[in-house]
């Protein structure tokens, strides 16, 4: 049994992070790349004000010096919105936890077997949408992800290691409750990363003519996986300031869960709201 979506698609999500970026230097906003946050506090002197009249209180510091100051502080930060969050003061919970999810890749003449987005019925007890059909704008057709614990928190290949992010999930994170909690599961999802054959299985289930000859590996991403000290997959969103004066300036977005690609444009409106709410502008 299936249900026929045919209005499904993609889109090229860098073309449109891209835009969006445009559209807001066109507001007049600026685009800083390449500058890995170290601290953000607020500026020991009173401030003065700038040529605008404005006053700006909050001094975000780089790791090579550099800085920018503000009024107020949005973070959305992904694989480190927790490290982030914990300079302005805010709880350590809920923890990131690095998952990386492999894809492959159709070989270019068993393209014709699939003709749109094909997607199994996820397990609910999971975020993850199970390993699932995807073509993409180049014409090319990546069948996966799958869902294993990466080993650094951009760990986009198999043996990429960090010590301190690995110390940071097994210490602060609930990763050991949800492991005993999920045994089966992450030992079927190791097995399918090892094995192409035990994946090519789960995916004959949807198109019976596939074989381990007709794929290959593929890219990979990293989800950034907020996870509880009881070991509770986060499914919700997660705002947080910090304590004291900073903390009234600061709205970290400590979780957007899936699909916030897809629902970037609602969810920036909902972030919006939230901003004007806390900061009362």
């Amino acid at each position: 049994m299936a249900i026929d979506c045919p209005y499904t698609g993609i889109v090229d999500y860098r073309q449109v992070a891209l835009s969006f970026a445009k559209d807001f230097q066109e507001a007049g906003g600026f685009v800083l790349t390449n500058f890995e946050v170290k601290d953000i506090e607020l500026a020991k002197e009173s401030p003065s004000r700038s040529k605008d009249g404005m006053k700006y209180p909050i001094v975000i510091r780089n790791t090579k010096g550099e800085e920018v100051q503000c009024q107020y502080v949005v973070t959305c930060a992904g694989l480190y919105s927790d490290r982030i969050s914990e300079l302005s003061g805010c709880n350590p919970d809920p923890q990131i936890v690095p998952f990386r999810g492999d894809y492959l890749i159709l070989k270019p003449e068993k393209c014709y077997l699939v003709k749109g987005n094909i997607y199994p019925v996820p397990d609910s007890r999971f975020p993850f949408l199970g390993v699932h059909f995807t073509p993409r704008m180049d014409g090319s057709i990546w069948l996966g992800p799958n869902a294993v614990l990466a080993f650094k928190r951009e760990g986009y290949r198999p043996f990429d290691f960090s010590a301190r992010d690995i110390m940071d999930v097994i210490i602060k994170s609930g990763l050991i409750k949800l492991v005993f909690q999920n045994f089966s599961y992450g030992v079927n999802e190791m097995y399918k990363a090892c094995f192409l054959s035990a994946t090519v299985k789960h995916l004959q289930k949807f198109i019976p003519e596939i074989t381990v000859s007709d794929i290959l590996r593929g890219p990979a991403g990293v989800r950034a996986q907020a996870l509880d000290r009881d070991g509770n997959l986060i499914e919700d969103f997660v705002f947080d300031g910090g304590v004291g004066d900073i903390g009234n300036r600061i709205l970290h977005v400590r979780n957007a869960p899936s699909p916030a690609a897809t629902s970037s444009l609602a969810i920036s409106g909902m972030i919006a709201d939230e901003v004007q709410q806390r900061f009362k502008l």
